[in-house]
Parts: C-alpha cells; sequence; structure tokens
C-alpha cells in the first residue's frame, strides 16, 4: 500500500465518548433507581420541558392542524419509499419448512417483535426523515406497537412536522422525551407499560451510549456514532460535486466525518481548495458544524489505483459511501464494508438520507465491516421449530445418545435413550458406552 494523506484528521470519533459514558452511566442508574420521576426532572432540566409526556391523538391533530398541505405531501411521498422499499425487503425472506430426514421436519418462522422504540433526534435540526425511516419500517415488518419518541423543539413540545411524520408512518405511541432519558423510558417501559424488545434512531453520542450500555436488556439497531460520509472519486469527477457532498454530510455535526478517497492528487487539490469556500456560504448553524467537522475529521487521501481505493474504502467502513468514477459496476461487485453505497454522481447521500427508500439509519465507526443498516430484519426474530415422527427417533436417538457421551452429557443421552426404550421396547440399540464420572 502507498497511501498519501494530504490532508489527515486531528480528533476521532471514538476520542470524544469517554466523558459520555459517565454522564450516561449516571442518568440510566437515576431512572432505573427512580423510574418517571427520574425522567420528567432530566426533562425538565435539560430540555426545559414540563408538559405531558404523552401525545394525545387531539394534540397531534391540532399540531399538525397548521401544516401547509404541500409539506404534508411531501412528507406523505417520502414515507411512501421507505415503506415500499421496507415491503419487499420483508417479502425477500420467508418462512419454510424441510424434510431434514424421513420424519424429521424443521422450520423456520419470521416473528416481529411485541415492541419497538423509535427515537427521532430534534436537537440542531429537525431530523423530519428519521421519523419515517424508523417507525414506516418497524411498521413494514409487522411490529404491534411503536413507541416513539422526540425531543420538545423550542419549548414547545415536538417539532409539528416530525410530529406529522411519526403519525404519517404509524407510530403507535408518541411521547415528548429526548437523549438518554427518551432511550431509558423506552427500555423501562416507563408512561407506555410497554418495555421496547428493540430500540433505534440515530442520535448524539449521549444517545448512542445509552444504546450501547442498553443493549441486552433491549436490542439495537447499530453501535451509531456522528455521522460519516466517504467519496470514492476518478479524475473524470466533477470536483465542485464532490465537495458540495462533502460539505452536505458534514453539517450533520462537529464530529461528523468526511472523506475523499482518490488516485487524482489534481482532483483532490481541487476539492480540498473548494471546501471551505462551501462551508463558509453555509448558514450560520451549518457553518459552524460543518467547519469544525472538516477541521477536525477531514481526510484526503491519494491512492495508487482503484484496488487499493477500495481496499482503503473498505478499512474505514463508511456509514455512506459515494461513487464518483468510471466502471460503477465494478465498485458495486468490490466494495465490501459500507452502511450503504451510492454509485454514481447522480445518486448523492442526501436522496437517501430523505426521500430514496432504503434506510438511512445506518453503521457508523467502522461497524459497516460486520453490520448493515435499519431494515425489516432488525424488527424480526427469525426462530426455528421441528418436528418429528416416532420412527424418526429410531436414527436420530442413536446418533444423538452416542453423541452426547463421547461430550462426557450422561443427562443428555438419557432422554434420547428412553424414547428408544418407549417407542421400540423389543429392539436393541448402539447407545455408546455410559458416562461413569
Amino acid at each position: 500500500m502507498s497511501i498519501e494523506f494530504l490532508k489527515r484528521a486531528a480528533k476521532t470519533p471514538e476520542s470524544e465518548t469517554k466523558g459520555a459514558r459517565r454522564v450516561v452511566a449516571e442518568m440510566l442508574a437515576q431512572i432505573e433507581a427512580r423510574g418517571e420521576e427520574a425522567v420528567r426532572e432530566y426533562a425538565r432540566k435539560l430540555d426545559r420541558w414540563d408538559g405531558e409526556i404523552v401525545v394525545s391523538r387531539e394534540e397531534i391533530k391540532r399540531r399538525a392542524r397548521d401544516i401547509p398541505e404541500a409539506i404534508k405531501r411531501d412528507i406523505e411521498f417520502a414515507t411512501e419509499r421507505v415503506r415500499k422499499f421496507a415491503l419487499a425487503q420483508r417479502d425477500s425472506i420467508r418462512e419454510f419448512s424441510v424434510e431434514v430426514h424421513p420424519g424429521v421436519t424443521a422450520g423456520q418462522r419470521l416473528i416481529p417483535v411485541n415492541v419497538a422504540g423509535c427515537y427521532v433526534p430534534t436537537g440542531r435540526y429537525a431530523h423530519i426523515a428519521s421519523a419515517y425511516m424508523s417507525i414506516a419500517t418497524a411498521k413494514a415488518a409487522g411490529v404491534p406497537t411503536v413507541i416513539a419518541c422526540s425531543t420538545p423543539y423550542r419549548d414547545h413540545g415536538i417539532h409539528p412536522q416530525v410530529l406529522y411524520a411519526m403519525k404519517v408512518a404509524g407510530a403507535d405511541v408518541i411521547m415528548t422525551l429526548g437523549g438518554v432519558q427518551a432511550i431509558a423510558a423506552m427500555a423501562y417501559g416507563l408512561f407506555t407499560g410497554k418495555p421496547a424488545d428493540i430500540i433505534v434512531g440515530p442520535g448524539n453520542k449521549f444517545v448512542a451510549e445509552a444504546k450501547r450500555m442498553l443493549f441486552g436488556k433491549v436490542g439495537i439497531d447499530v453501535f451509531a456514532g456522528p455521522s460519516e460520509v466517504a467519496i470514492i472519486a476518478d479524475e473524470a469527477a466533477d470536483s465542485e460535486i464532490v465537495a458540495a457532498d462533502l460539505v452536505g454530510q458534514a453539517e450533520h455535526g462537529h464530529e461528523s466525518p468526511a472523506w475523499l478517497m482518490t488516485d487524482s492528487q489534481a482532483l483532490a487539490g481541487k476539492v480540498m481548495k473548494l471546501v471551505p469556500g462551501l462551508i463558509a456560504k453555509l448558514p450560520a448553524t451549518a457553518r459552524d458544524a460543518a467547519g469544525a467537522a472538516w477541521r477536525d475529521y477531514g481526510e484526503v487521501v491519494l491512492c495508487s489505483s482503484r484496488e487499493e481505493i477500495a481496499g482503503t474504502s473498505d478499512r474505514y467502513a463508511p456509514e455512506h459511501l459515494e461513487v464518483h468514477a468510471r466502471d460503477l459496476d465494478w465498485w458495486l461487485a468490490h466494495l465490501t464494508c459500507y452502511g450503504s453505497l451510492f454509485l454514481g454522481e447522480e445518486t448523492t447521500v442526501a436522496f437517501g438520507d430523505k426521500t430514496s427508500g432504503p434506510n438511512h439509519i445506518l453503521p457508523t465507526k467502522g461497524a459497516a465491516r460486520y453490520s448493515g443498516g435499519l431494515s425489516v430484519h432488525k424488527f424480526l426474530k427469525t426462530v426455528t421449530w421441528q418436528r418429528m415422527s416416532r420412527e424418526a427417533n429410531r436414527q436420530i436417538a442413536q446418533v444423538t445418545a452416542r453423541i452426547s457421551r463421547l461430550e462426557g452429557m450422561e443427562a443428555h443421552a438419557r432422554t434420547a435413550d428412553d424414547r428408544l426404550a418407549k417407542y421400540f421396547p423389543a429392539e436393541r440399540f448402539e447407545r455408546g458406552t455410559p458416562v461413569e464420572t
């Protein structure tokens, strides 16, 4: 490998998580011990919210009343794209049964979890898309009860457009809660009496840490951190489009990495000149976030070949990966580690973030090496079943008894012996040497 860093990140997401762990551990301990009282205190202290936690149907209608019809139609359009893709995912897997041995039938069932918790962040931005990405996908999987939480927006309850997106996507219960207290409330079933079986959705480092600490008590979608983008580009790429797409994702937050991998030094130089100017033209909130992200986490990596670029990209395992290069089919065949892949200049991450259909809740911090993003599969339990005839016991039980005794597990072996004795009392079988010690 002969890669060269034309720009190297000064920080990594991992370097910013230690303080969050201490804060989250204390908050979870308080909420587990004191329940709803502690949650309300955190809501007042951290979000300045002292209103009702569970949003009534009447309140949802009232808050949605003043949303312009054009905005409603956009939310409905995007939600339907996500729902359609999720339903196609559901149809791609099936239940089955197969006779694995004469008289032995084994099968697979796909059972949705009973309760899903969907977290929708509303901090620097109102993440309307995160509502339908999580909730509509859970509903497409067949989850009976979906509980959604979002932070109060500017002291007036959940952002009305986020609230409308939650409704359109099919949330059964909506709670005005943000941050760690929202994750804990869903995990422990506070205010609803229905503990979540799985909690999904993006969030800041405190939300991500709360999900990590509660994993095991509940399922989670992915071990997530700040949003990431990587762009692979060759000399044919449009430097202005590449620069704009890097900045487009850097605005997510101060700790959002943006990486460019290329075999063209000329393209790399153009992009590095363009990015600061594009950031400077952003509105204040986005400018602050993108500026810090590019300064501290941005990288430009120069490689000698497309094979080297592909290997480098797989080691980064980025959340979002754009390819602005010739022969897109080659890249599709050779790239293996990413949360979601965007092939060609025409297919930017923002389309996937908001509208096109595949889910935008994706693995970060290298987790794409072993995990995909949110899908209907995350809400489904793939469980197995089996049924056996008495005649099938003749061979299955003998082999089971012998293997159990080879392992030293005499009690296991005797469960097979008992069936052989009951079903075939007049026959003798080779059941292995009984375990003596």
